[in-house]
């Protein structure tokens, strides 16, 4: 195994621990609130899946916290006092203030280190989105690539990552002010789901809508397929929010459209779905500039 850097990824990445450990992969856990109590999403080793999806369901609300400037000190000393190179992916800089708190880190142990020899990506990516970014980098890493050549592939790569989003329950979006109380009343009640990107900020942008669960489907496909080129999409993510019927829906549309592509479903993680609620699907893959 290649030891030219270590890698770093966060919770939000939502991939599977078994195959972050596979490919030499740590991560930090975000932390999830919910009843008076937090959580920290540890991608499952401790957090209770199960039980937070019945929550959600039964109308409970959760929300989430940052990764704060000491926990990232806590996990970058290790490679300092090692002087081994760490590249770490962030989640989206649009959706939190972990990106800029794990700078912030790397620039007080610099006050105190001469050699700090940890380098911060801000993916703006977020849940499987991160997660591809994530197991690209691994495999490249792997195969003996080094940190420059790494950094050279997320430089050309990390624009072009496409992020097509539906939700289905609209609460959540309204609560957390994305979208008004009156749009969240009436897309309710007219069964409307909204279709999202994730910008070339890395924020999370509405850009239509689809009547009922079977149209959303079909709409984040055909965006996916207008921003997708011959050969970009040879490994697609499938992620869902409790509704896996939806999501094997949604990978029977794609191997139609993709028949050599590599079609993976996975389940949304608690740190983003906390934000948009059960119901949520998304497709995630390269494509053109986002």
């Amino acid at each position: 195994m290649n030891k030219n850097f270590d890698l770093l990824a966060d919770s939000c990445c939502d991939l599977p621990v078994s195959l972050l450990e596979k490919q030499d992969v740590q991560f930090v856990s975000m932390t999830v609130q919910m009843g008076g109590k937090e959580y920290r999403d540890d991608l499952g080793k401790t957090f209770d899946y199960q039980e937070f999806v019945k929550r959600l369901k039964s109308g409970e609300m959760a929300t989430t916290s940052q990764i704060n400037i000491g926990t990232y000190l806590e996990a970058f000393k290790p490679y300092v006092d090692q002087e081994q190179p760490l590249l770490y992916l962030s989640f989206s800089s649009g959706l939190s203030g972990s990106y800029q708190n794990a700078v912030s880190a790397v620039n007080l142990l610099k006050e105190d280190y001469q050699n700090v020899p940890v380098t911060v990506v801000d993916t703006k990516a977020a849940s499987l989105g991160l997660g591809l970014v994530v197991k690209c980098v691994s495999e490249l890493r792997l195969a003996g690539g080094t940190l420059e050549e790494a950094l050279e592939w997320l430089d050309s790569h990390l624009d072009h990552v496409q992020s097509w989003v539906t939700v289905d329950n609209l609460e959540h979006l309204e609560r957390g002010g994305r979208i008004s109380k009156t749009s969240a009343t009436i897309g309710g009640l007219m069964k409307i789901d909204p279709i999202i990107h994730v910008n070339e900020e890395g924020r999370l942008v509405n850009v239509g809508k689809a009547r009922g669960r079977h149209r959303a489907i079909s709409k984040i496909v055909s965006e996916m397929q207008k921003h997708t080129t011959t050969g970009d999409q040879s490994l697609i993510y499938v992620v869902h929010a409790d509704d896996f019927e939806s999501a094997l829906r949604t990978k029977e549309l794609l191997e139609q459209e993709y028949p050599t592509s590599k079609i993976e479903i996975y389940s949304m993680g608690p740190t983003i779905m906390s934000h948009t609620g059960t119901g949520t699907l998304a497709i995630f893959t390269f494509g053109d500039k986002r």
